[in-house]
């Protein structure tokens, strides 16, 4: 049997069973898939540099055929596998993924494989900003209606050792980044969303392009009757429709898509979202009843229901709509201290995250951002902090830049600077009056002072807690 002719993921196991396999990075993804394939008798080695792993050692105790290799030079201990899984957030370029794909390893992921072998019918999403709420309304709309959904991918939970679970006629929701993207087999969602496409990940991509690429490889390999729902309001993804082989629905806030327009998709029109499908026009949602707000989440809610369109009932998405609070560390509020309400957007990791944010409240705001610098403009931050900040604080990496912004603009807003989030927060308290809101959207990633957003994120939550 060769490595490409499994008709299904169990004869797929079969076959690492007879290959030396890597895990390589042992995340929330890739530990999971280890754990799989050592239960499944997988002669599997677990590589990171990191050595804290006291329960993954426990555990593989009774499985003789699984190990550990850890510390600084793991990686260049891969001689010899003929099967490496590598983790998203790795470049497949590195010297020692290339020595082994010489040498004949064949080199992939835990999201790649799922794909591959999932029967279930596969809806996928992936963007700049945005796309992890989609993810989610896509799901709540589907479980609403009824459906066993299974959500997952880049949005935290792994699916691969699920796949015995996962019937034919059950859902998939996926969100994908473009570093799980980059890795894709020759097989796309039967229907694909791209929320927005702007500059984000440069510090992994080689340049802007292979970013975008890499987004669009989402919908390459779909068939005609597929879908892929692209933002129209967005100047990148508007162009991808030109080449698209499969169905191509659009959102816009701007334009509408009525019966004179042959595009189908959804749009705004008289404080609604409504759809046009084939030049059948419905109102699907008063806008009022979105609970979550700010503009973008309109965006987000047309995105979703063009994706469920045929699937769920107009009831459901009202229902959905006047019932989910949103997603976690997504402008999610925290609490409100001597008339000063907090808000958690740790998410908010470019520029254009941050500028959607802010653009959900009517009045400015005082602003705590800053982070890992991932080699992207913060040009975008100037006219933002002019129209929306009254007070900035800035931390991390780029707060450098930000400030360089904040000078090229002349802005007013008061400005001050922090070295840990406890004292970014209480410099922020300290600006702030009764009825002022105060935001961590920091318009950059978490890793030079933390291990993810989500850790930066409920620190934050921490520390506004005990005010």
């Amino acid at each position: 049997m060769k490595k490409n002719d499994f008709k299904n993921h169990n004869e797929y196991i079969e076959y690492l069973k007879t290959m030396k396999v890597a895990v390589v990075g042992l995340g929330i993804g890739n530990i999971n898939l280890f754990k799989h394939l050592a239960k499944k008798g997988v002669h599997v080695t677990g590589f990171d540099k990191n050595d804290d792993f006291t329960d993954l050692r426990k555990y593989i105790e009774e499985y003789p055929h699984a190990s550990l290799i850890t510390g600084p030079d793991y990686l260049d201990k891969l001689a010899g596998y003929d099967v490496i899984f590598k983790t998203q957030s790795m470049k497949r370029d590195l010297p020692q993924f290339l020595d082994a794909i010489k040498s004949g390893a064949t080199l992939t992921s835990e999201m790649w494989e799922f794909i591959k072998y999932c029967n279930a019918k596969i809806i996928a999403v992936t963007g700049s900003s945005g796309k992890t709420t989609t993810t989610t309304l896509i799901g709540e709309l589907l479980k609403q209606q009824g459906y066993k959904v299974w959500v997952g991918g880049n949005i935290g939970t792994p699916l691969f050792h699920r796949l015995d679970d996962i019937d034919v006629n059950d859902y998939v929701v996926l969100e994908l980044a473009s570093c799980q993207l980059q890795m894709f087999c020759n097989k796309s969602p039967n229907i694909s969303v791209i929320t927005n496409i702007t500059p984000n990940h440069l510090d992994f991509h080689d340049d802007y392009d292979e970013y975008i690429y890499c987004k669009s490889i989402i919908f390459k390999y779909q068939k005609s009757d597929d879908i892929i729902i692209l933002n129209q309001d967005n100047d990148i993804t508007r162009q991808l429709r030109e080449s698209v082989q499969s169905k191509a629905y659009m959102f816009s806030m701007t334009e509408k898509y009525d019966k004179e327009n042959s595009i189908n998709g959804a749009y705004l029109h008289d404080n609604a979202i409504y759809v046009n499908i084939d030049k059948n026009i419905k109102r699907m949602l008063d806008v009022n009843d979105i609970k979550i707000p700010g503009r973008h989440n309109i965006e987000n809610y047309m995105a979703a229901i063009l994706a469920t369109y045929s699937l769920v009932e107009q009831a459901t998405v009202k229902h959905v709509a006047t019932t989910f609070n949103g997603v976690e560390h997504r402008v999610e509020y925290v609490r409100t201290v001597n008339g000063v309400r907090f808000y958690n957007d740790s998410i908010g990791t470019t520029p254009s995250r941050t500028v959607a944010s802010l653009h959900c409240f009517d009045k400015k705001v005082i602003l705590i951002a800053g982070g890992y610098d991932k080699n992207i403009s913060y040009d975008i931050m100037g006219p933002l902090i002019n129209e929306k900040v009254k007070g900035l604080v800035l931390m991390g990496q780029t707060k450098k830049k930000i400030k360089q912004a904040y000078t090229d603009y002349s802005c007013t807003a008061t400005l001050c600077e922090a070295s840990t989030m406890e004292e970014a927060v209480r410099k922020a308290f300290n600006m702030a009056k009764e009825g002022d809101i105060i935001i961590l959207s920091p318009a950059s990633a978490a890793f030079d002072m933390f291990k993810n957003f989500e850790v930066k994120g409920n620190i934050y939550k921490q520390i506004v807690n005990s005010l």
